[in-house]
């Protein structure tokens, strides 16, 4: 597995929490739990976006990479 299917592998696996952690925000009644998920799921986004960028970089250097 090279480094660029590894880093999308974890995008995606991001994107899976990211998205759970938003309906857990969204469905929790208890203030308090509500905004330790909205925090987590907001923190995980970040990450995300910087995984992102790394990728559309991984892809801008080594071409082979795009689309995999």
């Amino acid at each position: 597995m090279t480094v660029g299917s590894k880093v999308k592998q974890t995008l995606a696996a991001l994107k899976g929490s990211e998205a759970i952690l938003r309906l857990y925000s969204l469905k929790e009644r208890d203030k308090e739990a509500r905004v330790i998920y909205t925090e987590a799921f907001e923190e995980i986004s970040k990450i995300k976006i910087d995984l992102e960028k790394r990728v559309s970089y991984i892809e801008f250097e080594e071409p082979q990479y795009k689309g995999n």
